[in-house]
């Protein structure tokens, strides 16, 4: 064992010394951790950044976080943080805008897909036009933790459905889709378990709604559904549009209707309309 030991950490001469130190990936240059970090995902980037000073330091470049902010981040900057002038570097700006940031008197929320970058809008329903709102003899906002905008518009009973919306936005150019967060019944907790009441829920089996996407490039699309799920929120699809010029203003008009009158339909809570880039519903819907 002693001899192993003297080969390994002995000179030829038979003086004793320390085996030289290896390269690590503490010892490449940080520009050069950049250009390799450059290359990934930020939730990656961010893992990375606990390696070693060589990586920490690599994760705070600029030019790292530029590359995965939109395109037109400067606009959203202005139309997000509005007047504020600070001295942000990129990396504080991509993780600024990926929070839940109000808009319009906190009756929209716009934040960035931390994975990709893409930019996620919501619209509460106070931010919706809904016929027969202010009648509290069809419809009642009402306090949920089921919402991230904690309260939803719940209807008793009406026979004209109709909720519009309308959003103005820099989004960067893509593809993005639209989807409004529905649930057959009223949920509540009772002893602390969830429960849905749904002896209200009527009229959606007989017709289906109506879905209809405008926006101010001349672009439209339309579906329709059989509500018929109760006791769980649903993101039902309005429709799919495509931003071309992220240097202009994109305006969007959506609607669901239901306006047979023959017969009346209730115990609907709408809770919000939300826009997000086609690529990365999947992961964005349950906002």
């Amino acid at each position: 064992m002693g001899g192993t030991l003297s080969a390994l950490f002995g000179d030829p001469s038979g003086s004793s010394c320390c085996l030289a130190t290896k390269p690590s990936l503490g010892d490449l240059p940080e520009s050069c951790v950049a250009l390799i970090v450059g290359y990934l995902d930020p939730p990656e980037i961010c893992k990375l950044a606990k390696l070693n000073k060589a990586f920490r330091g690599a994760s705070l470049a600029d030019f790292v976080w530029e590359s995965k902010l939109p395109s037109n981040y400067l606009v959203l900057i202005e139309k997000v943080f509005g007047a504020q002038k600070e001295n942000m570097g990129k990396r504080e700006v991509y993780a600024r805008l990926c929070r839940m940031n109000t808009l319009d008197a906190g009756t929209k929320n716009v934040w960035l897909d931390k994975s990709t970058g893409g930019v996620c809008l919501s619209v509460s329903s106070k931010g919706l036009a809904i016929t027969g709102i202010d009648d509290r003899r069809y419809w009642n906002h009402i306090p949920t933790e089921e919402s991230s905008f904690a309260s939803v518009a719940y209807l008793q009973q009406i026979w004209w459905f109709e909720v519009d919306g309308e959003v103005e936005f820099p989004f960067p150019a893509g593809t993005y889709s639209i989807y409004i967060r529905l649930q057959l019944g009223r949920a509540s907790k009772r002893f602390g378990c969830r429960v849905c009441y749904t002896e209200h829920v009527h009229g959606w089996d007989k017709k289906p709604v109506q879905f209809e996407l405008w926006t101010s490039n001349s672009q439209h699309a339309s579906s329709q559904c059989i509500l018929n799920e109760p006791g769980k929120w649903i993101q039902y699809h309005i429709g799919d549009f495509v931003v071309g010029n992220a240097n202009s203003t994109t305006k969007i008009k959506f609607s669901m209707t239901q306006i047979d009158c023959t017969h009346t339909k209730g115990g609907l809570c709408v809770d919000s309309v939300l826009i997000c880039p086609s690529k990365c519903r999947e992961r964005v819907k349950h906002f």
